[in-house]
């Protein structure tokens, strides 16, 4: 995916950090009074059409393009081995970012051991939709400033703006403005984020295009153009759309038991389509959980392969949100009549 975010200097990865939980308390402060200083009556007319960067657009129509073709060869020439070896593809890009740069780096939903990190940091590059560090960059002020001019996918500006038309526009100020003072010191210092930062364009070569064109004709005869077509191409695009679903969809259809009040909804199809990640009315209440819904390994496959992964010791220290803490929040903000699970129902 062509770079949105503005490109911020990373240093080697220190020990310790050494900025004290007071001065990031004052320096949130000082960016949310800037953000609402910050807005004109100029930025409140701020239209994404006039800021349109045509190069995107060219590369996301022929992206699409592209895809059709993938699937016309899918039907008609390629092997059903390649399209199986897509299909694990494209979920394998996905948990790079579901248990990666969303529920692991941008959240801190959970720890990950080095091995897991590193194999985390490989499906992400598998992904192609920017690197750890901008990702986390972004979702981060996405949930700061939710349906705001500071809200990279702002939903309010309708639903292909919130899942395709932000990347094909230049950047409000006022991302621009937080997204280069947003904290990321707690993860500028792990070596993984800070190395696939620095390789990002030739680990993406390797392992979103070299790999995945090379293996099915190595290991089963596909020929190179199949393989590139189906298993990078109409692989990758359906990866997009299904994650841009989370900013459209997931903050536009669904039900809102937690939190009537947000745009974010539980959204089953979401969910379906990206390993668990549609049940977005809990995530942004809970943002901190790392099981994203209140349903345990209901239509959530990312929860259940990290708990797979616990049992190696690979990922833990999981954060969850009680039946105490949901019960209290749906008093307050949700909707009545919804039955709180006691206990995760796993399937």
């Amino acid at each position: 995916m062509p770079p949105q975010s503005t490109s911020t200097k990373i240093d080697a990865p220190q020990v310790e950090v050494s900025e004290s939980r007071v001065g990031v308390t004052q320096r949130k402060v000082a960016n949310v009074k800037e953000v609402e200083s910050s807005t004109t009556e100029t930025a409140k007319e701020w239209n994404p059409m006039e800021h349109i960067l045509w190069m995107n657009v060219f590369w996301f129509t022929i992206l699409h393009v592209g895809a059709v073709y993938g699937t016309y060869l899918t039907i008609f020439s390629a092997s059903w081995k390649t399209f199986v070896f897509a299909f694990f593809t494209y979920k394998l890009s996905l948990f790079g970012i579901t248990a990666g740069v969303h529920r692991l780096w941008s959240h801190r939903a959970y720890k990950a051991r080095l091995p897991l990190r590193i194999f985390l940091a490989f499906c992400n590059s598998v992904s192609y939709q920017n690197s750890i560090y901008e990702w986390a960059r972004d979702h981060r002020v996405h949930h700061k400033f939710t349906e705001t001019n500071a809200d990279p996918v702002n939903s309010k500006r309708g639903f292909f703006f919130s899942h395709v038309g932000w990347l094909c526009c230049k950047k409000h100020p006022d991302v621009k403005l937080i997204g280069g003072k947003v904290d990321m010191s707690d993860i500028l210092n792990d070596p993984v984020v800070y190395y696939q930062k620095k390789y990002y364009v030739p680990s993406v070569i390797v392992c979103f295009a070299l790999l995945p064109t090379v293996i099915p004709w190595y290991y089963w005869g596909e020929s190179l153009w199949n393989a590139y077509w189906v298993a990078v191409i109409l692989r990758y695009c359906f990866a997009l759309n299904a994650t841009w679903l989370v900013n459209s969809a997931a903050h536009m259809y669904g039900d809102r038991p937690y939190d009537k009040n947000i745009a974010p909804a539980e959204n089953i199809t979401v969910s379906a389509l990206t390993l668990g990640e549609g049940y977005h009315n809990f995530h942004h209440t809970f943002p901190f959980d790392y099981t994203t819904s209140e349903w345990g390994y209901r239509i959530n496959i990312t929860t259940a392969i990290l708990d797979f992964f616990s049992l190696f010791g690979l990922a833990y220290g999981f954060r969850q949100a009680t039946p105490e803490m949901i019960k209290a929040r749906i008093a307050r903000t949700g909707k009545s009549g919804h039955e709180v699970v006691e206990e995760h129902e796993y399937m």
